[in-house]
This record gives structure tokens, sequence and C-alpha cells, in this order.
């Protein structure tokens, strides 16, 4: 909201509140012109208590905690307040030559201590009524900030969490390649192929907070092209897919640590174990499972990154919506991954 829209907004409500005050007072239509300029003037009194306090007073002593000088400062505002209201008031009674029915003269004038108590009351309520405004819009305010400071934490973490893949998955394959490479095998230039591929998606199309989870499949198959190639054509894989894929998205990079890590820490040639992956779209629910064979001969322990990743990024973007369950048996591998979509 812009000053001229926050001045606009001020003024309205103090027209509808000095109306709807001065219309209740006066008893509605039937008072004297004196009575309305009274109510009126003590009205407009009251709002320059108001923002006194709010812009002159706070700032200068509360904002600073100078917390004994703000209330010195406030019993100062009410007690010149109440004399300038006394003074007015008479003013409008003796000297203007507008004149009051006996029931409101009596009303004004009648037991002094008693009105000089309640105009006092009075004052320190709206003195007190803009401190609480100052503090309510301070909290919003220190709320809103705070709201979007935690949401550039999050996106800084994620942003750092999704760098963290390419790296990851880049190393991977290169190993692989290289591997190729060394055995001076026909399928390194279609590897680099596949791999120049599937970068372009990680640096081009996954950039959005969300992408089409057909293409995040068809990434996935990318991946597992790649792979095959690495085992010259002898690894096994089952990629069931059920549902309606083309309509769903999902966070870009999510399900490819699992399929990474079947390759790298499973067993991926053995024709009667393949490694099975499902994902099954029901509604807004994606269902993803993998399995895989143990490679006993597999001593790295240098993985897990990967994992770590998948379950951070998880409770960042589907915090509430998903539900992880990995288990290490011992023959083999399970993961199962529920996504409210």
């Amino acid at each position: 909201m812009n000053r001229l829209q926050k001045l606009t907004l001020h003024l309205m409500v103090w027209l509808f509140l000095i109306t709807l005050f001065t219309f209740v007072a006066t008893g509605g239509f039937e008072s004297s012109r004196g009575v309305y300029i009274l109510f009126i003037g003590l009205s407009v009194f009251n709002v320059v208590i108001f923002y006194l306090n709010l812009y002159v007073l706070i700032p200068l002593t509360l904002d600073k905690r100078r917390f004994f000088l703000w209330m010195m400062g406030c019993l100062g505002i009410v007690l010149v307040f109440l004399a300038i209201k006394y003074g007015f008031t008479f003013y409008v009674y003796k000297m203007s030559g507008l004149k009051l029915v006996s029931s409101q003269k009596e009303m004004v004038f009648s037991e002094p201590a008693k009105q000089l108590l309640s105009t006092f009351i009075t004052n320190g309520f709206f003195v007190f009524l803009s401190t609480v405004y100052k503090f309510t819009v301070d909290w919003f305010f220190n709320e809103r900030e705070k709201t979007e400071l935690e949401k550039q934490k999050l996106t800084a973490e994620l942003a750092f969490l999704k760098s963290q893949i390419n790296p990851h998955f880049l190393f991977n394959s290169l190993n692989n390649i290289y591997s190729l490479a060394y055995q001076k095998s026909d399928a390194a230039p279609n590897a680099i192929l596949k791999l120049s591929e599937i970068m372009r998606y990680m640096l081009y199309e996954s950039n959005d907070s969300k992408v089409s989870l057909e293409k995040e499949i068809g990434y996935l198959k990318s991946f597992i092209e790649l792979q095959k190639l690495r085992f010259k054509g002898d690894a096994q894989v089952v990629l069931e897919i059920e549902g309606q894929v083309a309509q769903q998205q999902i966070v870009p990079l999510l399900l490819i640590s699992f399929v990474e890590n079947a390759f790298k820490h499973g067993l991926a040639t053995d024709k009667n174990h393949p490694i099975h992956i499902n994902i099954s779209v029901f509604e807004d629910n994606l269902m993803f499972t993998i399995k895989n064979r143990k490679n006993l001969q597999n001593k790295d322990q240098t993985g897990g990154i990967g994992m770590i990743n998948v379950v951070r990024r998880l409770d960042l973007t589907y915090p509430g919506k998903y539900k992880l369950n990995v288990e290490n048996r011992e023959e083999d591998y399970f993961s199962e991954l529920y996504l409210n979509l």
C-alpha cells in the first residue's frame, strides 16, 4: 500500500468514526449546531492525540527503548489535551454565540470533576489505541518480513541442493564413460551423446520449481539408456508406467537419486532379479517404487549424498505431502515414495 492509499484509508476510517460518534453522542439530528461543532471538535482532538503519539512520541522514545520518557510524554499529552479540550468546550459555549439546550449544557458543564476525569480517560484511551496500533502494524510487518526471509532461505537452500545433483550425477556418469573409453568400447560416443541430452535437460529444462512428470520420466529413461551402454546391454531394468502422467507435474530431478543408487550400489546384470521400477499415477497422487538386488562385491562407501539430498528436498517442497520408505533388506534394497502432487 503506497502513501496516498494509506492516507485515504485512514481518512475514510476517521470520517466514519467521527460521524458515528457525533451522531450517537448528540442523539441524532435533533441537536443544535453548537453541539455538533463541540463533538466534532473533540473528536478531531482525539485524532490528533492518536497521531501525535504514533508518529512523534513513539519514534522519539519507545522505539529507542526510552520507556520512562515515553510514559512521561503520554502523561503530558493527556494533560495538555485535557486543558485544550476544556478550553475548546468553554469557547464553544461562551464565546461563539452558539447555544446549547439545558440538557446538553448540563451534560457538558455539570460536575466538572466528572467531566475532567472522563476527558482524561478518553485522552488516555487514544494514546493507548495508537500504541496498540503501532505494535500491531509492526508485528504484521515483522511477520511478513520474517516469512519473506524464510522463503528466500528455502529458495537458496533448494538451489544449493539442486546444484549438488549435477556434479554428483556428472561425477558418476563421467566415471562410467571413462570406463567405456578405457575399454575402447564403441558405446562411448553414444554414451557421451546421451550424457549431453541429459545435461541439457538438467541445465535448461529443469529450472522451474516443477516440471512435467512426462519429461521427468523421459529423463529417467535417458539415464537408464546411458547405464545400459555402460553395461554393454547387459543391464536388466524393468520400468513400468501406470496412469495418466501427461497432466501431472513434479519437482525436477527428484527421482533420479533412487535410480542412480540402484545402478551404483546394486546388481544390475542379474536377469532373474532386474532393477524393477514402477511409477503409478492415480488422481493427484504418485507412487514410485524401486527394488534392486544387492551387489555384495560393491565396497563403495562414499555414496549417500543423493539420498540425503532427496529427503531434504522432499521436506522443503512436499512438507506433509509425502511418505518415504527405504528398506535395506538382506538380499536387496527397496524404496517406496508416495507423493501428493
